[in-house]
Parts: C-alpha cells; sequence; structure tokens
C-alpha cells in the first residue's frame, strides 16, 4: 500500500474510533459533584442541595462525616463509650468541639445522655460515674448523671441534697436542677420546691438555673418541652412564666427565656433573630427581667456561634440602649469562659470583637461568673 493511501485509511479508521467512543460515553455529571458545587449561577433548583452541604459530603480519612448533626455525633460517641468508657468518649467529644466550634450547638445535649448512660452502665454508683473528667460541654455529662440519679431515686426530695454532698459544686448543683424537672415531670412550681430543699440561697439559685434551663431548653430539637410553655400564656406575656416567679428565682428564669425564642424562631436560618431576641427582652422591663433576658440572649448568642465571635458581638451592638448592649456583651464573655475554661479564654475573645465600645465591655465583663452555662 502507498504511504499517501495508508495514512489517509488511517485518519479514517482513527475518525470512525473517536466518534464511536464519544456515542458510547456517559456524558451525565456526576450526581454527587454537581450536588455538591451548585448551580454555576445561584438559582431555586440548587439552592437546597446548596445549602445542606452534610446531606453529601463525604467521609473524612477517618471515618467520620465531614458535617457532624447531633445524631451521628451522638451516635458515634454513645458507640465509643460502650466500647470503652465514658471519659474516652468525653475526651472525643471535647476534641471535636474545640476542633469543630459549631457542634457546640449540640454537644450539652449529648453530653446529657452520655451522663444518663453511664449511671446505668455502672448500677447507680454516682461515685464511679463521675470519676471520669467531666467538665467538657459545660459540665454536660455531669448534669445528665444527676438528672439520671434523681430520676431514678425512690426518695428525691432528700437524696438531691446529698448527691453532691461534700463539695456542693456549682456545677452538680446545677445539675441537680435540671433534675428536679425530671422528677417533677416538668412542673415548675413543684420543682421550686425541690431546689428550695437546699438550705443556702447560693444553691437554691444554683439549682434554679438547672431547672430553667431544663425548662426552657432541655435540647433544642425536644417538642415536648417546649409543648409544657402554653400558648395562650406566652401571647398574654412572651416571657412567661418569669415574672410569676418568687424573686430568687427570676433571674435564672429571664437569663435562659431567650433559649426557647431562638430555637421556636428557627434561629439557624433566620439570623435576625439575634437582634429581635433583644427587643423581645425589653418586654421585661417592667418586672426587672430585661437586663436578665439581654444577658440570656448574649450566651446564647455566642453558644451558637462559637466560630464567629466577631459576628455574635455585632449582634449586641445591634441594641439601642448601651445597658442593654453591654448586658449582651456579658452574656458573650459568661458562655464562651464556661465553654473554653482557661484563664486567657476572655481575653482572646475581647481581642476578636472589632467594634471598640464592644470590646469595651467585653474586657468589664472578664471577671463574670462562671456558674451559668
Amino acid at each position: 500500500m502507498q504511504p499517501r493511501a495508508f495514512a489517509i485509511l488511517t485518519a479514517l479508521l482513527l475518525g470512525v474510533l473517536g466518534l464511536g467512543s464519544v456515542a458510547v460515553t456517559d456524558w451525565t455529571p456526576d450526581q454527587a459533584v454537581a450536588a455538591e458545587t451548585g448551580p454555576a449561577v445561584p438559582g431555586a433548583a440548587g439552592t437546597a442541595a446548596a445549602a445542606q452541604p452534610a446531606a453529601v459530603a463525604s467521609a473524612t480519612p477517618t471515618g467520620d462525616p465531614a458535617v457532624w448533626t447531633r445524631s451521628t455525633l451522638r451516635n458515634k460517641l454513645m458507640t465509643e463509650m460502650d466500647a470503652t468508657d465514658p471519659g474516652v468518649a468525653l475526651a472525643d467529644l471535647d476534641r471535636i468541639t474545640k476542633q469543630l466550634p459549631y457542634t457546640v450547638r449540640f454537644c450539652h445535649p449529648i453530653a446529657h445522655e452520655l451522663g444518663h448512660a453511664a449511671v446505668k452502665r455502672f448500677n447507680a454508683d454516682f461515685q464511679k460515674v463521675i470519676s471520669f473528667p467531666h467538665e467538657t460541654c459545660a459540665a454536660g455529662y455531669l448534669h445528665g448523671a444527676v438528672e439520671e440519679m434523681l430520676n431514678a431515686s425512690t426518695q428525691p426530695e432528700t437524696d438531691l441534697v446529698k448527691l453532691c454532698a461534700p463539695k456542693n459544686s456549682g456545677p452538680c448543683i446545677h445539675g441537680v436542677g435540671h433534675g428536679t424537672m425530671f422528677v417533677a415531670k416538668q412542673d415548675v412550681p413543684r420543682a421550686r420546691e425541690l431546689c428550695n430543699k437546699f438550705t443556702t440561697d447560693q444553691n437554691r439559685i444554683r439549682c434554679s438555673e438547672g431547672l430553667f434551663m431544663q425548662l426552657f431548653g432541655p435540647d433544642e430539637e425536644d417538642e415536648k418541652a417546649k409543648a409544657n410553655l402554653p400558648a395562650d400564656k406566652l401571647a398574654q406575656d412572651p416571657l412567661y412564666p418569669c415574672k410569676d416567679q418568687p424573686s430568687l428565682f427570676q433571674s435564672a428564669c429571664f437569663f435562659y427565656a431567650p433559649t426557647f425564642y431562638l430555637s421556636s424562631h428557627d434561629y439557624p436560618n433566620h439570623p435576625e433573630v439575634y437582634a429581635e431576641a433583644l427587643k423581645w427582652c425589653l418586654g421585661g422591663k417592667a418586672s426587672g427581667g430585661a437586663t436578665d433576658c439581654s444577658r440570656g440572649v448574649g450566651s446564647r448568642t455566642m453558644k451558637y456561634n462559637l466560630d464567629r465571635e466577631d459576628w455574635a458581638a455585632q449582634q449586641c451592638a445591634t441594641a439601642a440602649d448601651g445597658w442593654q448592649r453591654k448586658a449582651c456583651a456579658e452574656g458573650l464573655v459568661s458562655y464562651y469562659t464556661v465553654n473554653y475554661t482557661d484563664g486567657g479564654a476572655a481575653g482572646r475573645l475581647c481581642a476578636k470583637i472589632s467594634d471598640k465600645e464592644m470590646q469595651g465591655y467585653c474586657r468589664s465583663a472578664s471577671g463574670l461568673s462562671a456558674s451559668l452555662d
């Protein structure tokens, strides 16, 4: 065959083969890649996929999901605790929340569950249960353990004052407050009676903190707890039932009330609700609860936005009056120093706040008690 004829024949064969490969190749974009990257131009069709990376994100080299949800993190840690002990699970929880601050939104209720499970595992040997380091996630493990101990007690009225003795630490008595709501089945007056079993006002107040945290937000996903705040009562008084509480219990009630407000206004998808919550707190001025409520907004704002401290401070800065901006900043510091317990935590927080007024409030609040979580 002549060279020229051979070249022409080769070109024809390559062309046929090329067309064949185009015909049999699947040119549909990989669905997982398309879902992760989203459309080139944002639009209604691609918004849902782009807004929910957890549903399509691939696992990390360790086998963990790229984005944790409450259920996936809870299941991992419960499995880990079953295979080892609470100390291992709590250390892992601490590591994850430090590396990924968004997980702090749900670490406290997960730690509660670990505490409940530990009491059952160790047959209500409370000293064994709390022998593991349990400060992570604002001592949620300790709170859950105390809840379970009281819930299983045949004499909770007497056991509750013995459980934390002799140290009677603030976090432990706070946990008792959570437990009173389990014993009282969410009946606030009955739970108050139990907190009043303590002989000092300081411990009664600590107990009330756990009581009202349990009322307003034992778990942001717990609809049964929310159902105990009647809609008709809330319509008449948005800060119900705080103004109806004895004076010793009012502060904690107002402080934790924003937990319910934020969760019932879908705070993860509506960031404007933080500024609206500060306006809502003004409804407590007549009963003297607006300052505690504003501190509570600051605390929850920081809890849900630990990975963007300056943004959290900007929400406090939206308040119209200086006293409220200051109170909100106190709440920011309160939660930050509970979550990060080292001595330099408050200083790190204040250094990240760009607004000079808010930075000043942050610095002045750096000595705020860490008993409120």
